[in-house]
């Protein structure tokens, strides 16, 4: 049996800053996570690199913000659709290939959204194997439309059915990683669960429909608990509990705008760089390691996982590319006088710098390519709703170098900057959706019956 730890990473989709109790949800019940949280460390101020999917996850496999792996926009748009071209280029190094050096087994489970052309698939980044959507849930046949082919579920880099029942996906995905979880269990593995919630449109079981008092948000985030506690349920009767790394987060925050989701008390939603967009829950457990009922309130991000799994794998990281995240394992682990091995964190929209935070401090220099002048102090203000820029003239120069240095580096659109430091997306010819209509299928659900889109 291994010596290394298992790593389970549960990554959400759109779900916000509170939504979670142990956050200060009052709406939605989430005993399981908010246990995990009481058996493990809470972060306060945990940002993902992109307030929006195709990004943040780019970023998270590799460490990396999105504008240094060219995977800030996707020909002009801000996630990547059906048959694109374009990807995650082959070349990068994921925390999946990493973790393969140390001989883990590796799995993807759920929502991938990284590139659906056979280049781009996870099969071909690191993972043994994979099962999910290969992008979000509302890219499908969906209300009278036709402007997307029938949504894909894969297995590996076959399309297993097209259209599936969305209200079983989740109870079909955790199948699939009990029995990952009983094959591997003597380790070690990884495994990366990807959540179809809280993303429109939300098809969940009746079961959790009945029990919520929010709606089906509330209802999809329950069902996240119940995900939880399945998998938590199962290393404990594996013995694998004191062996494993567990980590629950959210891709972005919330959309909140009346579905039941919520990114209070932060200012802002998905598709923003105000706190809400980014800043988002994460919850680790490692009974082993990790004291219990501790809180972290020092700022880190999705990119530190890239360095920090590879630390606890005992793998080199790769020497030949920039890695913008951090080990933050002393972090984890809450050992004293730690701090945030950041110097400052950048908010990019696409491959425009719109913000920076350094410690309380976070200057907004642009919103949607209009400049502006805001500076806040997150301590005092979380909300971001007092703005302080002309009170602190030497903050703001300070943090307005730092947003040079980081244009040289990796550019800034908006001013018309390059990075020096980026590499190249992905990019094959003649690319082609993975399904196409055919009237003579036998589709479940021919066209999915709710119009939301995420």
């Amino acid at each position: 049996m291994s010596d290394k730890p298992n790593v389970i990473l549960i990554n959400c989709d759109d779900l916000g800053y509170g939504d979670l109790g142990c956050y200060g949800s009052k709406v939605n019940k989430t005993p399981v996570l908010d246990k995990m949280a009481a058996d493990g460390v809470r972060f306060t101020d945990f940002y993902m690199a992109s307030p929006v999917c195709s990004p943040s996850r780019g970023a998270m496999m590799t460490g990396c913000y999105p504008p240094r792996i060219s995977f800030g926009s996707f020909e002009g748009r801000g996630v990547l659709y059906p048959g694109q071209a374009v990807g995650l280029n082959p070349k990068e190094e994921t925390i999946a290939k990493l973790l393969k050096k140390a001989d883990y087994k590796t799995k993807l489970i759920g929502k991938w959204h990284c590139g659906d052309q056979k280049e781009f698939l996870p099969t071909r980044h690191g993972f043994d194997s994979y099962y999910g959507l290969p992008y979000s849930n509302d890219m499908g046949r969906q209300h009278e439309d036709d402007i997307y082919p029938p949504l894909p579920l894969l297995r590996d880099e076959e399309v297993i059915q097209e259209q599936p029942d969305q209200s079983s996906l989740t109870e079909r995905y955790v199948e699939e990683a009990v029995r990952f979880i009983r094959d591997n269990k003597d380790g070690p593995f990884f495994l990366y669960f990807a959540h179809m919630y809280v993303h429109l449109p939300l098809y969940v079981p009746d079961w959790f429909l009945r029990e919520t008092k929010n709606g089906p948000y509330g209802a999809a985030v329950e069902c996240i608990d119940w995900v939880a506690d399945v998998m938590l349920h199962e290393l404990k009767m594996l013995g694998l509990d004191e062996k494993t790394l567990v980590v629950f987060t959210s891709d972005n925050g919330s959309r909140a705008r009346g579905e039941g989701g919520s990114n209070e008390p932060l200012r802002g939603t998905k598709g923003t760089t105000w706190e809400g967009g980014q800043r988002v829950p994460c919850i680790m457990r490692w009974p082993a390691k990790i004291p219990a009922g501790k809180v972290c309130k020092e700022l880190v991000t999705a990119m530190d996982f890239y360095p920090t799994f590879a630390s606890l794998a005992d793998v080199r990281l790769p020497e030949d590319k920039i890695i913008d995240g951090k080990d933050i394992l002393p972090l984890m682990l809450n050992r004293t006088g730690e701090k945030s091995p950041h110097e400052a964190f950048f908010y990019y929209m696409k491959n425009d710098i719109e913000a920076v935070r350094n410690g309380k401090w976070k200057l907004h220099i642009r919103k949607n390519r209009n400049e502006v002048k805001e500076l806040y102090n997150l301590e005092a203000d979380i909300g971001e709703s007092n703005n302080v820029y002309y009170e602190f003239p030497e903050v703001v120069k300070d943090l307005t170098a730092k947003i040079g240095l980081c244009r040289e580096d990796i550019g800034d659109e908006a001013i018309g900057m390059e990075g020096k430091n980026i590499r190249p997306i992905g990019r094959i010819a003649n690319p082609d959706t993975l399904t196409h209509f055919d009237l003579e299928h036998p589709y479940i659900i021919a066209m999915y019956d709710i119009k939301d889109r995420g």
